[in-house]
């Protein structure tokens, strides 16, 4: 098996946040899994050959600390990047749902649109047309 990176992020409404990615930035439901008090305990959203993983918050005590949310934590310490066709369509979709833009839609210099913003729950998203893996 190849290696990858899997970004995995903790949301205080889980399932809200499950439905928001799908429909503004395109994720596909790969697995969702309960943890019994309406929460997620763990979940698998699908776009493209990527992947995220997410759950509610819970005190991880083998990590000997509590994963929590960027609100919570008055910050963010990872931005995943989500290489889209249309950009231009995924900003307006989620402007209009409620993601606070922080950069303004622009014209890379390195190639490629794009746009970054925060979730209605505060993690940083990056979302752009420029892929790395095009380069030669």
């Amino acid at each position: 098996m190849a290696s990858t990176v899997i970004p995995c992020l903790t949301y205080e409404d889980a399932p809200a946040m499950i439905d928001w990615l799908c429909e503004n930035f395109g994720f596909v439901r790969h697995e969702i899994n309960s943890d019994g008090n309406g929460g997620i305990s763990h979940a698998e959203l699908r776009l493209g050959d990527g992947m995220i993983m997410l759950g509610s918050p819970h005190p991880h005590t083998e990590f000997g600390r509590a994963i929590s949310t960027p609100d919570k934590l008055g910050g963010t310490t990872q931005s995943p990047y989500v290489i889209v066709d249309d950009v231009d369509g995924v900003y307006e979709k989620a402007k209009a749902n409620g993601a606070e833009i922080v950069r303004e839609i622009r014209t890379e210099s390195y190639g490629g649109r794009g746009f970054a913003c925060l979730d209605p729950e505060g993690h940083l998203w990056s979302v752009g047309s420029y892929s790395p893996w095009a380069r030669a």
